[in-house]
């Protein structure tokens, strides 16, 4: 049988338009970078110029005094956008900036930059919570180009007749293991019987544990300082565990409640949240009481450098583990799925999803509406935009894209297609669109912080998240 994706908000038709075809991808990262983008300000970059003019907002030339101000959710990838803005700049003569948010300070940024004279005409929001927050902000994009080139059209996201938000990419994230510091493991001598001769057996979280654990215990014969890259679970660099991780258990609840959203979790599956994270605390490069120390910048390079087995992260990490420093070749990677302990998931798949939908400021001149719509056609339809997305974003759910171009530039989105295409799997997709705001991952963050340096005990996790889900919830139909 064909492999089904869960419906979940808006990710699933989208997702097998955008990765199941592509035989023939408020959370952003990179902390190292920060310092530099706090100011938003002072991260940007203009390049100015001019273009025929044109009436038509989603038409294919912009006005002559139209310009685009795009601000970034990907530290990650600032300086390629900054390029990419004076390529664009080059090609149609339309001035244009970018400016990067700090790591996890988008929804922050963004908010002081909307209240400037200049503000954004293009910014992004993470799906129908993000977009009742900004939709005061957002344009009606169905006249556009880019919105004709989506390849599922129920994957945007609408308010009545208008479309507001459009998905940029799809992603995927999970464990990026380094097979051979595996294969290595594997040859040891006296290694525990753990059911597994090769990194392929790996199938389940009893299987992973034993496995992760009995590495930490041959670290000294590995040559690494710990399975898992530190954790970085800082309030700056802990949106891998308050967003991708929690995906796993609210996935599971969604699943087995057979819905799309709750206006009250159970957090029924807790004690497998805590299991991995356990796993992850215990078997890292750092300590327990270290978890907070740290960058997912410093974490990628830990996995590049060979110090450690295992990084949770997606498919953008491509260009930070393929550094010049870097001992991991493209054929060293494999993508495992994040098991739990949950039921049944022998059978699981990757996260594959999508929360970054690109919205264009109604609040805007018209003639920067109008060139922002131009800019995002040209993203995807010029060579210098379609080897950016390539590289930088991944799979992309438009017609006239060749996603087999993103599998050559990034093994780790050629192993993401490959998972979507394998029928006997099943993805977990991004349900953490779902979830209330970024104050409560700000919230769930700061438990987890406090338990995993122990102040915070496990119960009073689980609670304070529950508790502050419903009542977020409640105020938000208020």
């Amino acid at each position: 049988m064909r492999k089904k994706l869960l419906s979940v908000a808006l990710c699933v038709a989208m997702a097998a338009t955008a990765l199941v075809g592509c035989g023939s991808s408020d959370d952003k990262k990179d902390d190292k970078k920060s310092d530099s983008n706090s100011n938003a300000g002072d991260s940007s970059k203009t390049d100015d110029g001019s273009s025929d003019s044109s009436d038509n907002k989603g038409g294919d030339t912009a006005s002559t005094d139209g310009k685009v101000y795009f601000l970034n959710f990907k530290p990650e990838i600032a300086d390629a956008y900054t390029d990419l803005m004076k390529t664009f700049s080059e090609e149609t003569g339309i001035e244009a900036k970018v400016v990067t948010a700090a790591e996890n300070q988008y929804e922050a940024t963004l908010k002081v930059e909307m209240a400037k004279s200049d503000a954004p005409t293009l910014f992004t929001v993470n799906g129908p919570v993000g977009y009742n927050t900004w939709k005061d902000y957002c344009a009606d994009l169905k006249d556009t180009d880019f919105y004709g080139m989506l390849t599922d059209k129920g994957s945007a996201i609408t308010d009545g007749d208008s479309v507001v938000g459009i998905p940029l990419m799809m992603e995927t994230y999970g464990l990026i293991c380094n097979k051979a510091i595996f294969k290595k493991y594997f040859a040891l001598d006296g290694i525990a019987d753990t059911g597994c001769t090769k990194i392929e057996d790996i199938n389940s979280f009893a299987k992973l544990k034993a496995v992760v654990e009995d590495m930490q215990a041959h670290k000294a014969d590995l040559s690494i300082d710990g399975v898992f890259t530190e954790i970085a679970l800082n309030s700056s660099n802990n949106w891998r565990i308050t967003n991708h991780l929690f995906c796993l258990p609210l996935f599971y609840e969604y699943q087995k409640d057979g819905v799309i959203d709750k206006q009250e979790i159970d957090f029924s599956y807790a004690d497998q949240f805590k299991a991995i994270l356990d796993l992850y605390l215990d078997n890292a490069t750092v300590s327990r009481s270290d978890a907070s120390s740290g960058t997912v910048d410093d974490s990628m390079l830990e996995l590049a450098q060979g110090k450690a087995a295992i990084a949770q992260n997606g498919t953008w990490a491509w260009g930070q583990i393929n550094v010049d420093d870097s001992v991991v070749k493209a054929e060293d990677l494999y993508y495992m799925p994040i098991y739990t302990g949950a039921d049944g998931e022998e059978s699981q798949g990757l996260c594959t999803g999508t929360e970054n939908f690109v919205c264009i400021n109604s609040t805007a001149d018209e003639a920067d509406q109008q060139a922002s719509a131009e800019f995002l056609k040209w993203l995807y339809t010029s060579d210098a935009g379609k080897e950016f997305v390539a590289t930088n974003y991944g799979v992309a759910p438009f017609e006239g894209f060749d996603n087999s171009a993103a599998a050559d530039a990034n093994p780790l989105v050629k192993m993401a297609i490959d998972d979507v295409n394998n029928s006997s799997t099943k993805t977990v997709t991004w349900v953490t669109t779902t979830t209330p705001s970024q104050d409560w991952k700000d919230a769930l963050g700061e438990s987890l912080q406090g338990y995993a340096e122990g102040t915070v005990e496990w119960d009073t996790v689980v609670s304070d998240a529950k508790d502050k889900w419903a009542s977020e919830k409640a105020a938000a139909n208020e």
